[in-house]
């Protein structure tokens, strides 16, 4: 069968192999025929050799964590075939830690998870794939091909889950989300605080393109100005583009109680001239929260789900700006301007 490779640490080895061999029955009993991948930043990351990391005893590795396909067979009766599902990218580690043992490896405390296309886990960018029941989410068959952004939602899904936890320690009735960074991850963060009937305001660079328009289809505010010249105190801040300036000033801009979730990953090296002391004092005397989050857990997964399921489908569909099959697959990972989401096709 076909799938899309790469040799870990190795930059710019992406290929497409024809003969892989079908998934191994020690990878679960539901049988899966894979529709679609989604192509995110990690992926690009992966393909620049920067990480990612290949199952034991092999030398690549299947890419691919963002999944959509319809079962095929499960012996086990958890799905049934024809059934639409998406595959939960991280796996507890094998300890387990506490936080695995509870089901909760998205908080794994040493860093023994694996995870699907990018830690020891072969990939869903592959014709078939296996997985065990509890990892298979199924999904509303109402969603067909949109059922792709499943897994980039159920990240936003738990930053939500964790920001309404903190929110809780007191008296808590936040009225205004900052996003900040209108990417797929961004643009679903502000879909779920749409949801909740908060007032959502969306910051990004671009001033064209289908960004704004996306926006404003949530009924939310875009700006594409600094984060400082914002004429308000967001109570809530999701920062999704990991630029360290933005995330300095974010930390600076929340309101008194504030809670600031960090939720883009800086790529580092880059030094900064900053008043650590008087972002301190107002962290301190304002009781605001900041911290970061990655992943999901199945909890957020089935969020994820019901969250996409009330959304309006003509919104999702236009994240999707490239839908590119898989004898294409070059061009499915070479960025393009206005790509907000691409999308690879195996199968219709």
């Amino acid at each position: 069968m076909r799938a899309v490779t790469v040799r870990p640490g190795v930059a710019n080895s992406l290929n497409l192999v024809e003969d892989q061999p079908e998934p191994a029955a020690e990878e679960g009993p539901v049988l899966v025929e894979a529709l679609a991948v989604g192509i995110c930043g990690t992926d690009h990351e992966i393909i620049a050799g920067e990480y990612g990391e290949a199952p034991p005893g092999a030398d690549r590795l299947v890419i691919g964590h963002e999944s959509l396909g319809r079962v095929i067979e499960d012996p086990s009766g958890t799905v049934k075939p024809g059934d639409l599902v998406a595959g939960i990218v991280r796996h507890p580690d094998p300890v387990p830690c506490p936080n695995c043992a509870v089901g909760e490896w998205d908080m794994c405390r040493n860093g023994q998870y694996t995870e699907h296309g990018i830690k020891a886990l072969p990939g869903f960018a592959r014709d078939r794939w296996r997985i065990e029941p509890r990892f298979a989410v199924a999904l509303d068959p109402a969603l067909a091909q949109l059922g792709v952004l499943l897994e980039p939602t159920s990240v936003v899904a738990k930053a939500w889950d964790h920001i309404e936890r903190i929110g809780h320690r007191a008296e808590w009735q936040p009225q205004t989300v900052l996003v900040t960074g209108a990417g797929p991850i961004g643009l679903l963060a502000a879909l779920l605080g749409t949801q909740r009937g908060l007032t959502v305001h969306v910051l990004d660079l671009a001033t064209d393109g289908p960004k704004p328009e996306l926006v404003a289809g949530l009924g939310a505010t875009y700006h594409a100005v600094p984060v400082n010249d914002l004429p308000f105190e967001p109570d809530v801040v999701i920062e999704c583009t990991g630029a360290p300036t933005v995330v300095l000033d974010v930390m600076c801009k929340a309101g008194p109680t504030g809670i600031v979730c960090l939720a883009g990953v800086s790529s580092g090296g880059r030094s900064i001239d900053f008043d650590a002391g008087a972002l301190n004092r107002a962290l301190v005397l304002e009781n605001n929260v900041v911290f970061g989050s990655v992943n999901a857990n199945r909890r957020h997964w089935n969020m994820a789900a019901q969250a996409l399921a009330r959304a309006d489908q003509v919104w999702l569909e236009s994240l999707i700006t490239r839908r590119v099959p898989v004898n294409r697959y070059a061009d499915a990972y070479t960025p393009g301007p206005d790509d907000i989401k691409v999308v690879l096709e195996f199968a219709s």
